[in-house]
């Protein structure tokens, strides 16, 4: 049988492993002096204090490699196959540190998602419909999919991004002063900016709208960080069609909340082919 693995940049919580049928490695967040497992030993409370009220922002590093390989081994001693799904190589070192642990392992495959949380969840639940097929078959069904898998992202405000490297001191003024409202996407594993809008009702519409390029033989995955107050705006304007294949709101895990801050909203889902 296939077994799987992904880091805990899938968003998947402890508590989903069986749901997903995965095991999951923890990322590892520094809240300065303090590490803590993305998941397991950190709260929301500790978390969301450190980002917004003390306006510090957060490191993360990578996964145990030790931890990795107590997990494979106990697949391989049991007969099974590994397939290791990470968070996009464009925004963590994780898939390329797995991939040279295991690249010579005709037993274990590797998977660079190209995304990262819901993206990360549809890909886990395509792989579940495959787990007695070859591990040929499973990889090319997966690598298939994952160039369909967009999301669409909106972040409240600009300010985490622009701390957290991912937009200049200077895209960050003028997006201030003139009340841009960017839709962020991975595109081919990076973070990249899909529109420019003024407003978040303006952004709202505009991903609405995207949704009617997607496959509706796939879920779309609702996804927040913090509140869901403007998840759930964005839901009262999503069709009845796309309301009836969306997922439960998925909570963002810490790792990649921290770049998008409080209260951002967006949907993940597969596009048409």
């Amino acid at each position: 049988m296939i077994r799987v693995i992904v880091d805990s940049g899938s968003s998947i919580k402890q508590n989903e492993k069986e749901l997903y049928n995965v095991e999951i490695v923890p990322l590892k967040i520094l809240l300065g002096d303090n590490e803590y497992k993305d998941g397991i030993d950190i709260t929301d409370e500790i978390f969301w204090d450190y980002l917004i009220n003390k306006k510090k922002f957060p490191k993360t590093s990578l996964p145990s490699m030790t931890e990795l390989e107590e997990k494979v081994n106990a697949f391989l001693n049991g007969g099974d196959e590994v397939i290791i799904v990470t968070i996009s190589s464009g925004i963590s070192g994780t898939y390329n540190a797995f991939r040279m642990m295991y690249e010579d392992n005709p037993k274990v495959r590797v998977i660079d998602s190209l995304s990262c949380v819901g993206g990360i969840k549809i890909i886990v639940n395509e792989i579940n419909k495959y787990r007695n097929e070859s591990l040929d078959f499973v990889v090319d069904k997966v690598n298939k999919l994952i160039p369909r898998i967009k999301i669409l992202a909106v972040p409240e405000t600009l300010e985490y991004l622009h701390r957290g490297g991912r937009l200049s001191k200077v895209g960050f003024i003028v997006g201030t002063l003139l009340h841009v409202t960017p839709i962020i996407t991975i595109e081919k594993g990076h973070v990249k900016v899909y529109q420019k809008m003024r407003g978040l009702q303006k952004a709202m519409k505009t991903i609405v709208d995207e949704l009617e390029n997607c496959d509706e033989n796939y879920p779309i995955v609702p996804s927040y960080t913090y509140q869901t107050n403007n998840l759930e705006v964005l839901k009262s304007k999503t069709q009845k069609k796309h309301l009836d294949i969306l997922t439960e709101f998925d909570h963002l895990d810490y790792a990649v909340a921290s770049h998008w801050g409080p209260n951002a909203f967006g949907y993940i889902f597969v596009e048409k082919e």
